[in-house]
């Protein structure tokens, strides 16, 4: 059986690449707070900023992959905060680390060891993944370590036929983006402008990304820009 587990597969990115996945004949299961909407996908209640129901999560897994072959894991959850470097609270960078990177690991922990020759393990970075701006520190900050993460990864894979990439998407209008930009029109067109097309990314578009890395072992361990081309002024 064809299986893939996604991390946020609640909205955004994470549902758009859930029904793709289902559209392709696989089975999928979303690890969220909230249900997938997508018609088909299976959810485990999971709140990522909880080491304790990560691991709960994790158990409840354990059976859904036992058959699993090929096994595809996409990291996506994440979270994104309006914050800076001088100005950010220790607990608060904790639980941005805890949901944008030791969730991911604790994950790979549980599954990795499951995997066959033929899976592979996605991460979603960002266009902060490789450049930083203005207040948004610990999201920049965890989005770096996240390609890291992925190299990591792909090393210590290496013979065992899994794969790895981490697909860095621009602006998509998401929940996500919403939150950091606000709904104002000349906000958005601001923002849209930063690409070449002079647009949003749709969560498609990103999910198409996404499968098909998942899909090609060739680029293993590769950091894949799907920004539209982002304009650097």
């Amino acid at each position: 059986m064809k299986q893939v587990i996604i991390s946020g597969a609640s909205a955004g990115i994470g549902a758009a690449t859930a029904a793709g996945f289902l559209a392709a004949g696989w089975a999928v299961t979303n690890l969220s707070r909230r249900p997938c909407p997508v018609a088909g996908a299976t959810s485990i209640a999971c709140d990522f900023s909880d080491p304790q129901a990560v691991q709960r999560a994790c158990d409840d897994l354990l059976g859904v992959v036992a058959e699993a072959n090929p096994l595809v894991l996409v990291h996506n959850a994440s979270l994104l905060r309006n914050d800076r470097a001088d100005a950010t609270a220790d607990a608060d960078f904790r639980e941005v680390l805890q949901i944008n990177l030791a969730a991911p690991n604790a994950l790979n922990a549980a599954l990795l060891p499951a995997m066959k020759p033929g899976s592979a393990v996605i991460y979603v970075g960002s266009t902060l993944s490789e450049k930083a701006v203005p207040n948004s520190y610990s999201y920049v900050t965890t989005k770096h370590a996240t390609i890291g993460m992925m190299r990591a990864t792909c090393q210590d894979l290496a013979g065992r036929g899994i794969h790895t990439a981490c697909i860095c998407p621009g602006f998509t209008d998401t929940e996500m983006l919403r939150s950091h930009i606000g709904t104002d029109p000349e906000t958005e067109q601001a923002v849209a402008s930063m690409s070449a097309f002079g647009r949003l990314i749709t969560p498609e578009e990103i999910a198409e990304a996404i499968i098909w890395a998942a899909l090609h072992p060739v680029i293993n361990g590769a950091v894949l820009h799907a920004n539209l081309g982002q304009l650097e002024r």
